[in-house]
Protein backbone atom coordinates (compact mmCIF):
# COMPACT_ATOMS: atom_id res chain seq x y z
CA UNK A 1 0.00 0.00 0.00
CA UNK A 2 1.23 3.61 -1.00
CA UNK A 3 1.00 6.04 1.55
CA UNK A 4 0.92 9.95 -0.07
CA UNK A 5 2.01 12.27 2.21
CA UNK A 6 1.88 16.13 1.71
CA UNK A 7 5.31 15.98 0.29
CA UNK A 8 4.63 12.64 -1.73
CA UNK A 9 6.06 10.55 1.48
CA UNK A 10 5.26 7.20 1.60
CA UNK A 11 4.91 4.64 4.71
CA UNK A 12 2.73 2.35 6.42
CA UNK A 13 -0.62 2.60 7.25
CA UNK A 14 -2.29 1.25 10.61
CA UNK A 15 -5.75 0.16 11.22
CA UNK A 16 -7.28 0.41 15.06
CA UNK A 17 -9.21 3.38 14.38
CA UNK A 18 -13.44 3.65 13.27
CA UNK A 19 -13.37 2.74 9.43
CA UNK A 20 -15.91 2.51 6.88
CA UNK A 21 -15.47 1.28 2.98
CA UNK A 22 -17.88 1.98 0.61
CA UNK A 23 -18.29 2.71 -2.98
CA UNK A 24 -19.03 6.60 -4.11
CA UNK A 25 -19.61 8.70 -7.11
CA UNK A 26 -17.11 11.09 -7.87
CA UNK A 27 -18.26 14.46 -8.89
CA UNK A 28 -16.68 18.29 -9.77
CA UNK A 29 -17.27 20.68 -7.58
CA UNK A 30 -19.70 23.42 -9.28
CA UNK A 31 -17.65 26.68 -8.94
CA UNK A 32 -14.33 25.17 -9.98
CA UNK A 33 -13.93 22.14 -11.67
CA UNK A 34 -10.45 21.74 -10.44
CA UNK A 35 -11.79 20.18 -7.19
CA UNK A 36 -13.30 16.37 -7.35
CA UNK A 37 -14.71 14.71 -4.69
CA UNK A 38 -16.51 11.67 -3.07
CA UNK A 39 -19.78 11.67 -1.75
CA UNK A 40 -20.02 9.93 1.40
CA UNK A 41 -23.25 7.98 1.54
CA UNK A 42 -25.86 8.59 3.91
CA UNK A 43 -25.77 6.12 6.39
CA UNK A 44 -22.56 6.38 6.57
CA UNK A 45 -22.31 10.19 6.42
CA UNK A 46 -24.97 9.85 9.35
CA UNK A 47 -22.55 7.64 11.44
CA UNK A 48 -19.68 9.36 11.31
CA UNK A 49 -21.44 12.86 12.64
CA UNK A 50 -23.38 11.02 15.26
CA UNK A 51 -19.94 9.51 16.35
CA UNK A 52 -18.29 12.97 15.84
CA UNK A 53 -20.47 15.70 17.08
CA UNK A 54 -19.51 17.64 19.35
CA UNK A 55 -15.76 17.32 17.73
CA UNK A 56 -15.74 18.40 14.55
CA UNK A 57 -12.99 21.12 13.07
CA UNK A 58 -13.50 24.08 11.07
CA UNK A 59 -16.33 24.51 9.02
CA UNK A 60 -17.63 21.11 10.57
CA UNK A 61 -14.79 19.11 9.18
CA UNK A 62 -13.49 15.37 10.48
CA UNK A 63 -10.02 14.81 10.11
CA UNK A 64 -9.72 11.26 8.08
CA UNK A 65 -7.02 9.14 7.13
CA UNK A 66 -8.29 7.08 3.59
CA UNK A 67 -6.93 4.48 1.02
CA UNK A 68 -8.45 4.04 -2.30
CA UNK A 69 -6.69 1.30 -4.46
CA UNK A 70 -2.80 1.32 -3.21
CA UNK A 71 -3.05 5.12 -2.39
CA UNK A 72 -3.46 6.26 1.61
CA UNK A 73 -3.27 9.77 2.41
CA UNK A 74 -4.69 12.29 5.36
CA UNK A 75 -7.33 14.21 4.81
CA UNK A 76 -10.57 15.73 6.04
CA UNK A 77 -14.50 15.26 5.05
CA UNK A 78 -16.39 18.24 4.86
CA UNK A 79 -20.25 18.24 5.48
CA UNK A 80 -22.30 19.23 1.86
CA UNK A 81 -25.36 21.38 3.03
CA UNK A 82 -26.59 20.86 -0.69
CA UNK A 83 -26.97 16.85 -0.04
CA UNK A 84 -26.86 16.48 3.78
CA UNK A 85 -23.95 13.84 3.14
CA UNK A 86 -19.68 14.38 3.70
CA UNK A 87 -17.88 15.01 0.78
CA UNK A 88 -14.01 13.59 0.33
CA UNK A 89 -12.23 15.98 -1.46
CA UNK A 90 -10.35 13.84 -4.01
CA UNK A 91 -6.26 14.96 -4.97
CA UNK A 92 -4.96 15.24 -8.55
CA UNK A 93 -2.14 12.77 -7.44
CA UNK A 94 -4.68 10.36 -5.68
CA UNK A 95 -6.71 10.74 -9.09
CA UNK A 96 -3.68 10.28 -11.56
CA UNK A 97 -2.26 7.03 -9.31
CA UNK A 98 -5.76 5.18 -9.23
CA UNK A 99 -7.30 5.68 -12.62
CA UNK A 100 -10.43 8.43 -11.00
CA UNK A 101 -12.36 10.71 -12.66
CA UNK A 102 -14.89 12.35 -12.65
CA UNK A 103 -18.69 10.62 -13.39
CA UNK A 104 -17.29 7.96 -12.29
CA UNK A 105 -17.31 5.88 -9.34
CA UNK A 106 -14.57 4.47 -6.29
CA UNK A 107 -13.82 2.39 -3.50
CA UNK A 108 -12.93 3.80 -0.60
CA UNK A 109 -11.33 2.89 2.56
CA UNK A 110 -12.27 5.76 5.60
CA UNK A 111 -11.10 5.73 8.90
CA UNK A 112 -11.27 8.73 11.35
CA UNK A 113 -8.84 10.07 13.11
CA UNK A 114 -10.15 12.81 15.92
CA UNK A 115 -11.83 10.21 18.06
CA UNK A 116 -14.08 11.57 21.10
Amino acid sequence: MTRVGEEGQTGVVRASRPSFDFTAPVTLWKADSAWHFATVPDDVSDEIAARMEGFTRGFGSVRVEVTIGATTWSTSLFPDSGSGCYVLPLKKAVRAAEGIVAGGTTTVHLELVDLP
